[in-house]
């Protein structure tokens, strides 16, 4: 009904991992991803710097004429969703922890949740902790340091280790037996985490939820497309193009874009 692509933005690369759960959902449908690598984290800037940010990255892709925009970024979307849906005519589907499922399904009462300070401190996962999580022990991490190194491309660096094992430290001190990932970057260190956990703890993230409701959205406003032409998917970034490729495997261009 609509060949019209799906517009995705994040702070950098990390926002592929919900590209990835997208596009294996909906295969046919043409794609634009932009990466704000340049301004990345996200998560360690103020709330006016973040929604100037998301508005920029949002005008640019309604000007590729996207039907629907995905913001890839946890701290974009706990922090300037709300203005973007009163701003702009088209649909958005936002992503925040997924704290819900965790405290539902915990059985030791104790979670852990590895985020940005910015996602963290903001008033939607607070609202959400509160209304979910407030009869269990969260413990909560703000990653630093983790989408700086992902970035660089030092996803499997000893740095990347050695600051993971400081992280988790505490959760697996608190017995946890879930750990939510708090931002799209994160799903890049699942091998390491893995690794590092111990053998009971599940780890939760949010893409395939985030492209069950982009295909819902889809639907409801009769937006999918319909024909099963090879799918177009654009990548562009402010970064490094050879980073994202090779999250993506080398299989897509991504292309510069001074923006």
């Amino acid at each position: 009904m609509s060949k019209q692509p799906i517009g995705i933005f994040d702070s950098g690369v990390g926002g592929t991992s919900i590209w990835k759960e997208i596009h294996a959902l909906l295969p046919h449908e043409n794609t634009i991803y932009l990466a704000d690598s340049a301004n990345a984290p996200y998560g360690l800037k103020g709330k006016d710097k973040i929604i100037e940010l998301s508005i920029k990255n949002t005008e640019y892709l309604i000007d590729q004429d996207c039907k629907l925009i995905v913001v890839a970024c946890n701290t974009a979307t706990t922090n300037a969703i709300s203005i973007l849906r009163a701003t702009y005519h088209v649909p958005f589907i936002g992503i925040e922890p997924a704290i819900k499922p965790a405290a539902l399904q915990t059985e030791t009462n104790s979670v852990g949740i590895l985020a940005t300070k910015g996602t963290l401190s903001s008033e939607l996962f607070s609202k959400t902790s509160g209304l979910f999580a407030s009869n269990i022990k969260v413990i909560e991490q703000v990653g630093e340091g983790i989408v700086e190194l992902i970035e660089a491309g030092k996803v499997y660096s000893e740095e990347m280790r050695q600051l993971l094992t400081r992280y988790l430290k505490p959760m697996i001190e608190a017995k946890i037996d879930y750990l939510v990932l708090g931002c799209t970057h994160y799903p890049y260190l699942m091998p390491l985490l893995i690794e590092l956990l111990p053998k009971h703890v599940k780890i939760i993230d949010s893409g395939a939820a985030v492209a069950r409701q982009t295909k819902a959205i889809l639907e409801k406003h009769e937006l999918l497309n319909m024909q099963t032409d090879k799918a177009e998917n654009t990548f562009f970034t402010n970064g490094n193009p050879k980073v994202m490729a090779s999250l993506l495997d080398d299989k897509f261009e991504v292309k510069y874009l001074n923006f």
